[in-house]
């Protein structure tokens, strides 16, 4: 039912196949027109529209370790790495 296409990227100009996979989903989802970028440029513009996170630097409250976290550490509450969080999870 569908066949692959050679599209040509509007920001890059690289041609880029849209494959009939693809335009299944496309089809499935109700989707009209056809992408315009290829996916190495889908990407980059999708990833710079989120600012990039800050990560600051901490101390394990439980082994000790350094770490980074996603957050200004206050003082008042337990800061812990990754391991040490996920074996307080459970």
């Amino acid at each position: 039912m569908y066949t692959d296409k050679t599209l040509v990227c509007k920001d890059c100009g690289q041609e880029f196949v849209f494959s009939a996979g693809e335009q299944e989903f496309y089809a499935e989802r109700g989707f009209e027109n056809e992408p315009q970028r290829c996916k190495a440029c889908r990407a980059a513009r999708k990833g710079a529209s989120r600012p990039e996170r800050v990560m600051y630097d901490a101390v394990c409250s439980e082994c000790g370790a350094e770490c980074k976290v996603p957050f200004q550490p206050s003082g008042d509450r337990p800061i812990y790495c990754s391991d040490c969080f996920a074996a307080r999870r459970g």
